[in-house]
């Protein structure tokens, strides 16, 4: 966003890459895909760089209110200062903390997740997919993320995309409403594991794993990681890939 003030331009969209898109090594690629996609489809798009703070959603969730407003503020003077207007992140949980709990703060934008964004362009001819997709007629299942699904009624736009992809969708037995948790929402990703007989992460992947998928399909870099995690303690990494939409998507573009 500086380089783009300094020579006089506004661009379309400012996508908010997030902690994990950021640092993560596996989320990296996620972030990457939906760049090559922003490009190919010719949406000028820019990001914060080192001006973008973590939003406070694992403060905020673990209970630290007062932690979560620094930070919020913090962003939400750097998006105001920019005049930032449009919001796309490819992660929920920056999704649901921009989109619904900025506003009672001072930072009101319109925030879109990137399966939201995927999906207009699909509809607008924008995105084209090659006949020659390696995904086309691929076994897949989709998991709802939490702050996607629950907690922002967004269903259909994913499913879209993967119609648009010409897969075949198996859907686990919990799904949409009933969606089960990969495990890592409410900050759990960074606390320890309380006692019980299994994982979350396990039990989400088994019901994944039943539907006799080739691929689990996700749109979350953390349920990226947990379903990935989830496969392994099963040891089937080498017959099942577990991707988010936006990698199905850019390599399978016109």
């Amino acid at each position: 966003m500086a380089d783009c003030l300094a020579i006089g331009e506004t661009p379309d969209i400012l996508f908010w890459v997030g902690c994990a898109g950021s640092f993560d090594d596996r989320a990296k690629r996620i972030s990457k895909a939906f760049s090559e996609i922003l490009t190919k489809v010719g949406i000028k798009f820019a990001i914060l760089g080192q001006e973008e703070a973590c939003t406070g959603d694992p403060a905020k969730r673990a209970g630290n209110e007062f932690l979560f407003q620094m930070m919020a503020y913090q962003n939400i003077q750097v998006l105001n200062g920019y005049e930032v207007k449009r919001i796309v992140t490819a992660c929920p949980h920056c999704f649901n903390t921009l989109k619904n709990e900025y506003p009672e703060l001072g930072g009101n934008y319109e925030v879109i997740h990137h399966t939201q964004l995927l999906q207009d362009l699909i509809d607008q001819g924008k995105i084209k997919i090659s006949d020659a997709s390696e995904f086309k007629g691929k076994r897949v299942t989709y998991h709802d993320s939490c702050y996607l699904g629950r907690a922002n009624d967004v269903y259909e736009a994913p499913r879209s995309v993967l119609a648009a992809l010409d897969v075949d969708l198996s859907e686990m037995g919990r799904s949409k409403k009933t969606g089960l948790c990969c495990g890592a929402g409410g900050a759990q990703m960074f606390k320890e594991e309380e006692h019980g007989t299994i994982r979350i992460n396990a039990e989400r992947a088994k019901e994944a794993l039943d539907t006799k998928a080739e691929i689990i399909v996700a749109n979350c870099p953390f349920c990226t990681t947990m379903l990935e995690d989830g496969v392994k303690s099963f040891e089937k990494q080498d017959e099942v890939k577990v991707l988010d939409i936006v990698e199905l998507l850019n390599s399978s573009m016109k």
